[in-house]
């Protein structure tokens, strides 16, 4: 194969907003740098950031879908990120002691229906993605585009909150890698799992508004996945640009 890497994105608080990079360090058995760091548990969850819970216990897109319309800018120096959306002035916070503004600002947004916002808890042990393993989920431009010509429209690929995108792939080739090594730049992952796919990848990221059934077109190849969850095994540097290689 002759793949390469296109796109690297991080998601500092989890659900609530993308940032892209054009370089990253990785470290084996951890995720990618400063994804997901920061969540926001609701008002029924106990979780405190000291163990990995899964998903159900924080305020997500499946729930809330303006969710998706966020974007951020994280400083790592100083640990403040800028949100964006465009229903909100821009909001500046630092996640571990800004909670109350960031409850406030975000309000608006989830809908009266669902369980609120309560706080944002920092996870202590590593990001808090959706897989019980510190997990970096790799995607495949080729099976995104294989999704938009079913279902006969474009798709932003936020839509995916993806961590690694490749091109140069047969669509659905990173199927085939289960439980095999891929080299991603310096660095090498075991890909350990599909990723299931839920209702917020229906959602537009540009407008936060549900428009598109990407969970029925998935189902037409007999699954609703989409990506792969890999396990960083060797810790290097991966770049825009970067070859991809099964091992």
């Amino acid at each position: 194969m002759s793949a390469r890497v296109t796109d690297i994105w991080r998601h500092p608080i989890k659900s609530h907003g993308r940032e892209a990079l054009d370089t990253v360090t990785l470290s084996a058995g951890q995720t990618l740098p400063w994804d997901r760091v920061w969540a926001v548990a609701h008002e029924k969850s106990d979780a405190d950031g000291n163990i990995w819970v899964p998903c159900q216990n924080f305020s997500r897109v499946s729930k809330a879908p303006q969710l998706m319309a966020l974007t951020a800018t994280l400083d790592e120096a100083t640990e403040v990120i800028t949100l964006r959306h465009p229903a909100r002035p821009d909001l500046r916070l630092a996640p571990d002691r800004d909670g109350d503004a960031f409850l406030d600002w975000v309000k608006p947004l989830m809908p009266e229906n669902r369980a609120q916002s309560a706080r944002i808890i920092r996870s202590r042990e590593r990001g808090m993605t959706d897989s019980d393993f510190a997990s970096v989920t790799l995607c495949n431009m080729s099976s995104h585009r294989a999704v938009e010509q079913k279902l006969g429209q474009p798709l932003s690929i936020h839509r995916w909150r993806g961590n690694i995108w490749m091109d140069g792939l047969a669509p659905w080739e990173e199927f085939d890698w289960m439980d095999r090594e891929v080299q991603v730049g310096n660095a090498v992952f075991k890909v350990r799992e599909r990723t299931e796919r839920c209702v917020a990848t229906t959602t537009n990221p540009d407008s936060g508004v549900r428009d598109a059934d990407t969970l029925g077109t998935l189902r037409s190849w007999g699954h609703s996945d989409f990506s792969v969850r890999a396990e960083v095994v060797r810790s290097g540097d991966v770049s825009l640009g970067d070859p991809v290689r099964l091992l």
